[in-house]
């Protein structure tokens, strides 16, 4: 276990490094993702990966007190843009979910129909 723990956050180092040296606009966690998957479409999935990420996903819940602890840091700033932070998330869910629709219905059963 404690090797595909290491596996994955040595991706998610390597990602950051990516980054760092290439200026790619990404977050690096984001590219080790991909570098990740990469790797497993390569060499295919090691035993015991999955049950470090059921692990990891299990405690999802407190990997967000960080980023609530910084939402609430700037809760005066927040509440100053409220308007423009409301209309951004309600435009871009709308459009998420029309998005969604469209792909769905193109790649759906019927989509030859």
């Amino acid at each position: 276990m404690l090797f595909h723990l290491t596996l994955v956050l040595g991706c998610q180092l390597a990602g950051e490094t990516l980054v760092a040296i290439t200026g790619l606009p990404l977050p690096g966690p984001v590219a080790g993702m991909a570098l990740l998957f990469a790797g497993l479409l390569l060499g295919g999935l090691p035993d015991g990966l999955g049950r470090v990420a059921d692990t990891l996903l299990g405690m999802l819940a407190l990997m967000f007190v960080p980023a609530g602890v910084g939402v609430m840091l700037h809760v005066p700033l927040i509440a100053r843009d409220l308007v423009p932070i409301s209309v951004a998330l309600l435009v871009s869910t709308l459009v998420t979910i029309a998005v969604t629709a469209l792909v769905m219905r193109w790649l759906g059963p019927d989509a030859g129909d």
